[in-house]
């Protein structure tokens, strides 16, 4: 069997690469395709997966547009020389229409309920697409709801198990207190008309966590100079092990939040819109808080509680209880690709 899968974020790759390696152990032949975003490739060379780059992402709705179609035609000039056997992707948004025309089956995954647009070009296509069961918003065509989180697909403890040496590279002591901050572009599709937080409130933040401790920014595109002092600087592969043993999770990333939750880490979530992933993780693990535009000051001060009383096994023994609850996402990747060997 072939499997082709699309990447449109660093953090997919992540997302279905143990289904992947899986499927190549069993004698299918798996090949990757991506965009040129943020550390995708050098993340692939860190894992050692080839993945195939064409397409480069860049802010704007005409410079989006032209990606889509130029990643479209080099998708179809590909699957004809490939021949896939079925193709899957997060999103989908460059290669359920391919999949379409090319008669091949396509599965989709997602958790952004408000990409309404890309949405819109993804979905209609795709033989299915499957949505966490806390998925806002009803879809009209054929899709799946399943029990679970996309970070499960990679952090799930059958895949994953912290390496304290990387406190040692981070520059820390085992124990110590230490927080990390996301800072996103605001580039991506889905975010068009959104920004995210206010100089003086990143600058207020960032003085609010160093009163408890180390702070790590990692940051998509360029770091405001004052703040370049606080840039993560571990190894790309070994981000999720310093997460798993941070105190806070705090930004504009809802994966980076999700994924402190599946390691027991409390997140800090600020967007105007939100997900609904994040939100059952704040209503039923009470591991994400989120937050919008309007309520950053909030943001803050509940970061300050967190950290004020901060009790680790607390906060732990929730996010096991999150994963006793939740599906095996990569063995639901890989289930629905095997249907079709």
């Amino acid at each position: 069997m072939k499997v082709l899968i699309d990447l449109q974020h660093p953090a997919h790759l992540h997302f279905f690469r143990h289904a992947a390696r899986r499927l190549q152990a069993e004698g299918h032949e798996v090949r990757f395709t991506g965009r040129n975003k943020d550390i995708l490739e050098e993340l692939a060379q860190h894992l050692d997966i080839p993945v195939e780059v064409f397409g480069t992402a860049r802010k704007g709705v005409v410079n989006l547009a032209r990606e889509l179609c130029y990643r479209q035609w080099k998708l179809w000039q590909y699957t004809r020389a490939f021949k896939p056997d079925v193709i899957m992707a997060i999103a989908g948004t460059c290669v359920s229409a391919v999949g379409r025309l090319r008669g091949v089956p396509t599965y989709i995954f997602y958790d952004t309920e408000h990409a309404t647009l890309s949405n819109l070009v993804a979905y209609p296509f795709a033989t299915c697409i499957y949505v966490p069961r806390c998925y806002r918003k009803s879809i009209r065509w054929n899709h799946k709801r399943y029990n679970g989180y996309h970070e499960l697909a990679y952090l799930h403890p059958h895949y994953f198990t912290p390496d304290p040496t990387v406190l040692r590279e981070a520059g820390v002591a085992e124990g110590e207190l230490f927080s990390i901050m996301r800072m996103v572009n605001w580039g991506a599709a889905h975010d068009l008309g959104y920004e995210g937080f206010s100089p003086a409130n990143l600058t207020w933040a960032v003085e609010t966590l160093a009163k408890h401790g180390r702070v790590f920014i990692s940051c998509e595109g360029e770091m405001p100079a004052p703040l370049e002092p606080y840039r993560l600087r571990v190894d790309v592969t070994r981000a999720h092990d310093l997460m798993a043993y941070a105190a806070l999770i705090f930004g504009e990333s809802a994966t980076m939040c999700s994924e402190g939750a599946v390691l027991g880490v409390p997140g800090i979530y600020m967007d105007p819109v939100g997900r609904g992933y994040t939100d059952e993780q704040e209503r039923e693990y009470g591991l994400v808080f989120n937050y919008t535009s309007r309520t950053q000051h909030l943001a803050i001060q509940k970061a300050d509680e967190i950290l004020t009383g901060y009790d680790r096994e607390t906060w732990r023994e929730k996010g096991r209880r999150l994963v006793a609850d939740k599906v095996d996402v990569s063995e639901l990747i890989y289930q629905v690709a095997i249907a079709h060997a």
